[in-house]
């Protein structure tokens, strides 16, 4: 299975932020739509990306005024990307290794989709549904 079959699947939507918005209004994004990160875009570029871990750590080491900082201030800069034809076995890899649960996906240098860590267990999950019910039909007919 591949990262473009996942999206596929969930969709091709971002959830992004401009570098200058407050920290404060990114949190308000991700709580509205129930996510735990956001791309950081200045004019269709990705500058970085804000995830939850993120947020905890700079209130961790600066306090609630960091809120009102631009997200630019607390986002990760250095954001591992990976394309539609990678194979889901080599992005969990990836994703283990570097210790990151969202993945932006990237092709000919456009952002065309994020993936997350649950995106690809539900596949994962269905994929093994699915030889499941194919073992149980050809137990059926034999």
């Amino acid at each position: 299975m591949t990262v473009r079959a996942i999206l596929d699947s969930k969709g091709h939507q971002i959830a992004s932020v401009p570098p200058d918005a407050k920290l404060s209004a990114a949190i308000k994004v991700l709580g509205e739509r129930r996510i735990g990160a956001v791309l950081v875009m200045d004019q269709g570029r990705m500058e970085g990306i804000l995830s939850e871990r993120d947020i905890v750590r700079v209130l961790g080491e600066r306090g609630a005024a960091v809120l009102d900082e631009p997200v630019s201030k607390v986002m990760t800069r250095k954001v591992v990307s990976c394309r539609q034809s990678d194979t889901v076995s080599a992005i969990m890899e990836m994703m283990t290794l570097g210790k990151f649960r969202h993945l932006p996906v990237v092709e000919e240098g456009k952002v065309v989709g994020l993936i997350s860590i649950g995106d690809i267990v539900k596949s994962r999950v269905q994929e093994y549904e699915r030889e499941q019910e194919a073992l149980r039909e050809y137990i059926k007919t034999a």
